[in-house]
């Protein structure tokens, strides 16, 4: 998942540097929101990755 998050900010920047708007806004959005998606899913993982099931 991070690696697509990698994808679309990459896709975000170029689409800016050729100056497209509505690209820009999209490749931006999806790559904040995959961002957060894999942030919560990592902080969820350490919590529960650290537990003893003895």
């Amino acid at each position: 998942m991070l690696y697509w998050t990698m994808v679309f900010l990459v896709v975000a920047i170029v689409a800016a540097i050729f100056g497209f708007g509505g690209i820009v806004a999209a490749a931006a959005g999806i790559a904040k929101v995959l961002f957060f998606i894999f942030l919560i899913l990592f902080v969820i993982s350490l919590f529960t990755g650290r537990r003893s099931w003895r």
